[in-house]
């Protein structure tokens, strides 16, 4: 098959998914769209909002419809890291056996991962990275496709851990989830008080989503677009000479090179759902927010004056 008529087939499949989710997820548009994104560029999305706004379904409903196998870590203040990578324990015949974690999986959904410590959250970053794990000494490769969908409380709520900034950077998007309007809360409410369970149909499997993941990368991009994305990454240093006043004066730290990379895999993503061949600097501003929007460190004066990150990956533009 030829990659215009693979673009045009992800975007009928990737359409029927977006309705296969909705039968459960009631609105979430934006946020739907950037875990889709993030999957089938090969990243990882941290989904970041208060209890109760449908973090772990929406997740759980994506790997029902990708038809991937699904692992759900719950994250707590006493959770170790062999919890979740595996261990090795002395078997019958007194010879070590490697009992594989809850890591080993296509999907994984690190539920509320800012309330353990550092010491556990580091446990994800060589999966993350290098989609292998070690363990006493020994490398496992981790199956593909392999992604990490992570959900995370406010910071100001209590019990919570701030994420180590080298964390934050593995993950491709950072999302952050509002409050449903009035009406989606009227159908949420409709849809969850009686026994009339939705059920989703599985859309993909593992094959199909790597030879999507495959497509997006061979979509060419112009020098025009990759040099915008870069020049924009480096707009967020503070100490270089291109950065902006917004971010001279409110920024501590900016984004590194894997913001660039990101910005231009989720735009070659967000111009092939729409039955685009190439993405243009459009498509690089729409992926913009979710791509920078946690690898900028607000200063103390950026707080105190109520600067939002939204605004000054604004002003980029």
């Amino acid at each position: 098959m030829s990659d215009v008529a693979a673009i045009g087939q992800l975007v009928e499949k990737y359409k029927a998914l977006k309705t296969e989710i909705a039968k459960v997820i009631v609105g979430q548009e934006e946020v739907i769209d950037q875990v889709l994104l993030a999957i089938f560029s090969g990243g990882h999305a941290l989904l970041i909002g208060v209890p109760g706004l449908a973090k772990t379904l929406l997740v759980n409903t994506v790997a029902q419809t990708l038809g991937l196998d699904f692992k759900r870590i719950q994250f707590t203040p006493d959770l170790m890291p062999s919890d979740i990578l595996g261990a090795e324990i002395l078997d019958q015949n007194r010879n070590f056996t490697f009992v594989k974690g809850p890591i080993f999986a296509n999907v994984i959904l690190a539920d509320e991962i800012n309330r353990t410590p550092p010491k556990t959250q580091a446990a994800l970053l060589e999966a993350m990275q290098e989609r292998a794990v070690t363990v006493a000494g020994k490398h496992y490769p981790l199956d593909l496709p392999y992604f990490v969908l992570a959900t995370q409380n406010p910071i100001e709520q209590e019990g919570t851990y701030p994420l180590p900034e080298a964390q934050l950077d593995r993950f491709m998007f950072a999302i952050n989830l509002k409050y449903p309007t009035f009406e989606e809360e009227v159908s949420v409410v409709k849809n969850t008080t009686t026994d009339n369970q939705a059920s989703v149909n599985t859309l993909f499997n593992a094959q199909e989503i790597i030879g999507f993941q495959q497509l997006i990368r061979r979509i060419p991009v112009a020098d025009n677009v990759i040099e915008y994305a870069v020049t924009m990454v480096g707009k967020t240093r503070p100490k270089e000479t291109t950065a902006t006043e917004m971010v001279k004066t409110y920024v501590d730290w900016g984004a590194g090179p894997r913001a660039s990379q990101n910005l231009i895999l989720a735009a070659k993503a967000n111009a092939a759902i729409r039955g685009k061949y190439s993405p243009d600097i459009e498509d690089v501003q729409q992926v913009a927010y979710g791509v920078l929007r946690h690898r900028m460190i607000k200063n103390y004066k950026a707080e105190a004056e109520g600067v939002t990150i939204e605004a000054i990956i604004k002003d980029l533009f």
